[in-house]
């Protein structure tokens, strides 16, 4: 649960081409979804039967077109620091460079598991030259392709032998797992100390299956959760804390492996994009979420116009989701504190919520009548019945019909939102399905 594998190397040697090839061939997971920013950094990737998170260090960090030293250095101490594999890709046709050569050396040191990823090798006969990366120390280079696919199954292979092995879940299955994530200095340790500062009485750690993410059970107050630690609390000696977009790479094991996210927003900053990164990974990963906007201590206008703009803007700024929890708080003050556990445990009960069919039929099929889906080529499309499918990760609703492959996105929207008009699923993603009957 929560391997990350992380891709560094400089500069035009492939490493968005690997990968875009690594997370969409092969019925790996990605998610192409509308309103989704600068998500070319992060998929899933399922391989035998293991999964794990891929991230293009790259693409976090600010600016990275510059060829610059620092730049590269700084990904790949990200990737040092927080992945379980790193894949260094360097290009077969230019040979070893001295930044390449840099690069190894920091490998070298951190001791994690390193795969060198010689490519361009687009035809056999380029393999013999990747006999010179030997030189980086790293072990054998492995010639792949990513521009037509050749060898990244025996990459993929690698990769899976060197994910570290699972260990085994020692806590209770049946709790609602709610992470605290945000920008750096948006207040979470103040947040999560508010919570379990006072009296330390309910926290038992238990490591998490990933080395940082430690799920404190929390039960105070008749609520009982486990609250998912976000790496990002432990400060680091060596890292310079400025580093915004560790955030974001600390963040992915937290989202996934939590069921309820509260995403803390600076109220004195408002929404940045790294605010909308965050975001968009809990979209992505089909999360509840849970929007606090922190620091309100500090905010001048509290009137009711200027909450009310704010949540608009949120809203705004968030769409096409918009049926979410927000909630003004400030930890250091204590203030809503209370509010956030139990709107969290709110959102956590809409994730599992069940509405009977018959209900369902009863109010949805009137509506469809009135609105049904637009005629496509004068074929009329006709829904018929209605279900939600058993308990999944989020609520999943079917709709049978004549010819699925007609309903568009805009129309799922309009169900979606029908849906959520009739019955409350508010901070928790819904499914639309539209299947032939």
């Amino acid at each position: 649960m929560g391997n990350i594998v992380a891709i560094v190397g400089r500069p035009n040697v492939g490493k968005s081409t690997l990968f875009n090839r690594l997370t969409q061939s092969r019925q790996a997971i990605v998610y192409e979804e509308a309103g989704t920013t600068r998500d070319r950094q992060y998929g899933k990737v399922e391989w035998g039967k293991k999964e794990f998170s891929l991230v293009d260090t790259g693409g976090w960090v600010v600016n990275s077109d510059d060829v610059f030293e620092e730049e590269i250095n700084k990904q790949v101490q990200i990737a040092v620091e927080e992945a379980d594999v790193i894949l260094f890709v360097v290009d077969i046709l230019n040979g070893l460079t001295d930044l390449d050569s840099e690069v190894g050396k920091i490998l070298r040191r951190s001791g994690k598991p390193v795969v060198v990823v010689a490519n361009k090798a687009d035809n056999f006969e380029l393999h013999p030259a990747s006999a010179e990366f030997y030189l980086l120390g790293l072990g054998d280079p492995l010639c792949v392709s990513a521009v037509n696919g050749s060898c990244t199954g025996d990459l993929l292979d690698r990769i899976v032998e060197l994910l570290p092995a699972e260990k085994l879940d020692e806590w209770d299955e049946s709790l609602p797992r709610i992470a605290v994530v945000g920008r750096p200095n948006a207040g979470k340790s103040s947040l999560i100390n508010a919570f379990i500062g006072e009296e330390r009485h309910i926290v038992t750690d238990i490591a998490g299956t990933t080395r940082d993410s430690i799920y404190t059970t929390y039960d105070k107050f008749g609520l009982n959760f486990l609250l998912v630690d976000t790496a990002g609390i432990r400060k680091k000696g060596k890292v310079s804390e400025d580093m915004e977009y560790y955030s974001v790479i600390r963040s992915i094991r937290a989202i996934e492996n939590s069921d309820v996210c509260i995403l803390m927003v600076d109220g004195d900053r408002g929404i940045e994009s790294q605010d909308l990164n965050i975001f968009s990974l809990i979209q992505k990963n089909k999360k509840g979420l849970v929007v606090c906007v922190n620091k309100w201590d500090l905010v001048e206008d509290k009137s009711q116009k200027a909450i009310t703009h704010y949540m608009n803007t949120i809203r705004e700024r968030f769409a096409p989701f918009k049926d979410f929890p927000v909630l003004f708080i400030s930890a250091l003050t204590k203030q809503r504190i209370f509010k956030v556990l139990e709107t969290a445990k709110e959102v956590y009960a809409n994730r599992q919520k069940r509405v009977p069919t018959a209900k369902l039929n009863e109010v949805m099929l009137p509506i469809i009548e009135n609105y049904p889906p637009p005629a496509w080529k004068g074929k009329y499309i006709k829904i018929k019945y209605i279900t939600q499918l058993p308990a999944g990760v989020i609520p999943s609703f079917v709709f049978f019909c004549n010819l699925p492959q007609w309903v568009k996105e805009p129309y799922r929207r309009f169900l979606e939102n029908k849906i959520r008009e009739n019955w409350d699923f508010t901070g928790t993603p819904v499914n639309i399905i539209i299947r032939e009957k």
